[in-house]
């Protein structure tokens, strides 16, 4: 009965760090470029009742009889499906359909990793005009550099093409490529990213380096589509239905806890 106790406990926990992140995603349903988490649980070390040995007559036993300690979450997964194209008016907002990431430099000088495409240009630290995000910190290009503009540019009649090429148009009003390229950039396990908030990630060992989809071959290249954002791939329904489930197997769990401490009274009570 003690062990009961012990695990409706670690049941009660893990379906509150279950609620915990479903409660994060639906809080982030609107969040540009957000990807939906789900949840893992591993169950605990096993108590031998029996071992598998022979009885008194020397019949080997055909198992042994184990009782589980609990449960606890293994780990908490991100969901890398493309979220939906949601139209925007402002000509700094970018999509990515495929699997690439818009890179940008943090305040400390690292490389982070967005689907987060709502951009806007602002005056970088040498003049010009920088491709920023709405934090202000520059987005990169392939090479690693932050996009500057001349102040010459009229930046309302810049635009990006499908590869990321941004074209600039000529006397004749024909778009032409000003030789820079937004930089994408996949992964081998996009799964192991590290997840810093703002929509931002950073590379680990587990999710391998950065590659550039500028140079790589081999990959399918992911497209950038201007005037357009990509929302969540948050699912409300499955949310709300992982929310129910949830909360029945919290209440199982406390209900194990209640059952076994009335066991427990009673078996104080045999004395009486």
């Amino acid at each position: 009965m003690v062990r009961s106790l012990w695990t409706g406990a670690t049941g009660m926990l893990a379906q509150q760090t279950s609620l915990d992140n479903i409660a994060n995603n639906l809080a982030n349903v609107n969040t540009t470029g957000y990807k939906a988490q789900t949840i893992e649980f591993k169950s605990l070390l096993y108590q031998n009742l029996q071992t598998r040995t022979t009885s008194a007559n020397g019949e080997t036993k055909p198992g042994s009889a184990q009782v589980g300690l609990g449960v606890r979450n293994s780990s908490i997964n991100t969901v890398f499906t493309q979220g939906a194209l949601l139209a925007s008016e402002l000509e700094t907002s970018f999509a990515i359909d495929g699997k690439g990431f818009f890179a940008t430099r943090g305040a400390d000088g690292n490389t982070y990793y967005t689907r987060n495409g709502n951009f806007q240009w602002t005056t970088g630290a040498n003049g010009g005009n920088m491709l920023a995000t709405t934090d202000g910190t520059p987005i990169l290009d392939t090479s690693g550099n932050p996009i500057i503009l001349n102040s010459s540019y009229s930046i309302s009649s810049v635009r990006i093409d499908k590869d990321g090429t941004i074209l600039y148009p000529d006397t004749q009003n024909n778009l032409q490529s000003l030789g820079i390229r937004v930089g994408l950039w996949q992964f081998n396990n996009a799964n192991g990213l590290y997840r810093e908030g703002d929509s931002l990630y950073s590379v680990t060992a587990a999710s391998g380096v950065p590659i550039n989809e500028a140079t790589a071959n081999g990959i399918e290249k992911s497209r950038v589509i201007q005037g357009y954002l990509e929302g969540s791939n948050v699912q409300i329904a499955d949310e709300m239905v992982n929310m129910i489930t949830t909360q029945r197997a919290y209440e199982l769990n406390s209900k194990v806890i209640t059952t076994s401490d009335t066991m427990l009274d009673q078996a104080n009570n045999l004395r009486r």
